[in-house]
């Protein structure tokens, strides 16, 4: 009989720290339908800054490439290239202060997105469903990576995976358009007459790393899931190509990789975001593109070996 309730008490503890667990995520988002989920709350927590604490950029300007003197030749730029458009690239010293770019290429809104504890770069169409959506910040995390809202119905969102996971659009996914991260100087020397974002904030002292040396740490950042298995490095960076990862450091071996229809490059190097303090002058990790075996470019992002196993857990490993 004591152990029966013992039980009830530890059953009783832990619906009164879920529901508490809950209470608190809900607090500031009157909005928000959390009848509606797709993951379990406990899964999520607070990343430190409150909605919107992470201010994301919705009205972007851009400069001419040739106008640009600020940013290092290394430093890293996510590119975005639509047919049919001058190309883009979206410089990472941004990111490390907004994480989110509300744009529209070509007609096309789009959200340019980088978690950086888990080098997450994503680029995704905002129409869902016939509506245009804008996105924020929420300032919480699953499985360290960025949870995003949308300010139309303020349903949070997986950054690493597009997906919908609490709210009115909780199970909707975003579509992913392809892009790429590669140096500064890969994107100038290939598009001379392409553009590059502008500081979002006037004045304001763009190009550090509040994350040093992050990429090299033992463990990620509020992170207590399984670790990727066969004894990966959590931290080391793998290129996900649908349900697919390849080592980056294979790659950098091998320089050029064709399996299961899909075309690894290795296109040389450029300046890790997450090392040292200031950007450009971080440690050295590779640039890479993935097409098709038709040569078009194929939807992929290069993450840590964590995220990648925490949203993909019975992914194919290469």
């Amino acid at each position: 009989m004591a152990r029966f309730y013992i039980l009830l008490f530890i059953l009783s503890m832990s619906v009164t720290a879920a529901w508490a667990q809950s209470a608190y995520l809900s607090a500031g988002w009157p909005n928000t339908d959390f009848s509606k989920t797709t993951v379990n709350l406990d899964e999520i927590r607070s990343g430190g800054p409150g909605k919107d604490g992470i201010p994301a950029v919705d009205n972007p300007t851009f400069l001419k490439v040739s106008d640009e003197r600020r940013i290092g030749l290394r430093e890293p730029v996510m590119t975005l290239e639509i047919k049919g458009q001058r190309p883009r690239a979206y410089p990472i010293r941004y990111f490390m202060v907004h994480e989110i770019v509300n744009d529209v290429v070509g007609g096309t809104p789009v959200a340019v997105t980088f978690c950086p504890l888990c080098n997450s770069g994503v680029v995704f169409d905002r129409r869902v469903a016939g509506k245009t959506l804008s996105f924020g910040v929420s300032g919480n995390l699953r499985n360290s990576d960025m949870v995003m809202y949308d300010r139309e119905t303020e349903s949070w969102w997986q950054q690493a995976v597009g997906t919908g996971i609490v709210g009115q659009l909780a199970g909707r996914n975003l579509k992913q358009i392809p892009s790429w991260m590669e140096s500064w100087e890969a994107f100038k020397q290939r598009n001379p007459n392409g553009l590059v974002l502008n500081a979002p904030r006037k004045g304001f002292n763009y190009g550090s790393n509040p994350y040093l040396r992050y990429d090299t740490a033992s463990t990620p950042f509020l992170y207590d899931g399984a670790l990727p298995p066969n004894g990966v490095d959590p931290m080391a960076r793998v290129i996900r190509v649908g349900n697919r990862a390849w080592s980056m450091e294979r790659l950098r071996r091998e320089k050029i990789i064709r399996e299961h229809g899909v075309v690894l490059s290795w296109e040389g190097e450029q300046a890790s975001a997450l090392d040292s303090r200031k950007i450009d002058k971080g440690r050295s990790v590779g640039a890479v593109r993935v097409k098709d075996g038709q040569g078009r470019d194929l939807v992929h992002d290069v993450m840590f070996a964590f995220a990648f196993h925490a949203f993909h857990p019975k992914a194919t490993w290469h």
